[in-house]
């Protein structure tokens, strides 16, 4: 495999997207230019959503081809064309081969909840300290316990209490960690709903690796009102889903809801005033947890 390496502005990013698909590009990724340094600019869009721009002021653009011969003649072939004006080519380069099952295991090392809750992949052993693990593999479905959003809820269940007598819904399961962790603090009445067929299979196997019992389907399956409602999914369903979630919230019930930035908390408090009152609980590297009790 060959990368051809391009700088372009932002103004060009979309017809070069278009006209590196055209020349049989594999791939194309967009970078910033300016990453790792003073000039580096934020870029964030949430999914569902238009991105808020195409590209950076100064953007880095990375086309996969098959082959250097491809590569170099997709450079030229962009280099010839009105629209290049403005951008670089800076070359063209071979990706070096990789054990690439070894470089994804890498990235992936044991997560700490709590000094004794810790999520572990197959590949690791527990941390001495660890007295309650989640076994669990990166996969199809969102949710390893690495982003903020995660390790928040499964702290606040881990605070929670015993909840053996609780009835638990995890409304936007992915790949079932959060109703995992319920299981693993006891609670033995758990519906896990998810609107992407993978992430009901996902969550139905991976609570099968950690022997807990579960109900995993999609929206429709969870049925009557919950001790605890958890959602951790991102701001804009959030508030639409915001009559749905709390019907499901039982009297003197907790709902705990994630994917939250702490600029968005209270448009997310407006949201549910109707229903109950939220409050912050937690936050970790911009993101917030927020709760509210029936």
């Amino acid at each position: 495999m060959f990368e051809l390496h391009l700088l372009a502005p932002e103004d060009r990013i979309e017809i070069l997207g278009e006209a590196l698909d055209a020349l049989d590009a594999l791939s194309t990724s967009v970078e910033d230019a300016d990453a790792q340094t003073e000039a580096e600019r934020a870029l964030f869009g949430e999914p569902g959503m238009p991105p808020p721009k195409a590209g950076w002021e100064r953007s880095r653009v990375t086309a996969l081809f098959p082959t250097e011969e491809a590569a170099r003649e997709a450079g030229l072939v962009l280099s010839a064309q009105d629209f290049f004006d403005g951008c670089e080519l800076v070359g063209v380069f071979e990706v070096p081969e990789q054990d690439w099952v070894r470089l994804t295991q890498s990235q992936f090392a044991p997560v700490e909840i709590t000094p004794e809750f810790w999520i572990v992949p197959t590949w690791h052993q527990p941390p001495a300290a660890a007295r309650q693990v989640i076994r669990l593999d990166p996969g199809l479905a969102f949710g390893t316990g690495t982003h903020p959003t995660t390790r928040m809820c499964l702290r606040w269940i881990a605070g929670a209490g015993a909840l053996a007598s609780r009835r638990v819904l995890d409304y936007g399961c992915g790949s079932g960690i959060l109703a995992i962790g319920a299981a693993k603090f006891g609670a033995s009445d758990i519906d896990a709903v998810d609107i992407d067929q993978a992430a009901v299979e996902s969550t139905r196997l991976n609570a099968q690796a950690n022997q807990v019992q579960l109900r995993a389907g999609l929206p429709d399956a969870a049925a009557g009102t919950y001790d605890i409602v958890l959602a951790n999914i991102l701001a804009t369903p959030l508030k639409v889903l915001a009559p749905l979630l709390c019907r499901h919230v039982a009297p003197g019930g907790s709902l705990v809801l994630a994917g939250i930035l702490d600029r968005q908390a209270q448009e997310l408090q407006e949201a549910y005033a109707p229903y109950l009152k939220l409050s912050v609980a937690d936050t970790e590297d911009g993101w917030i947890l927020m709760t509210g009790r029936a």
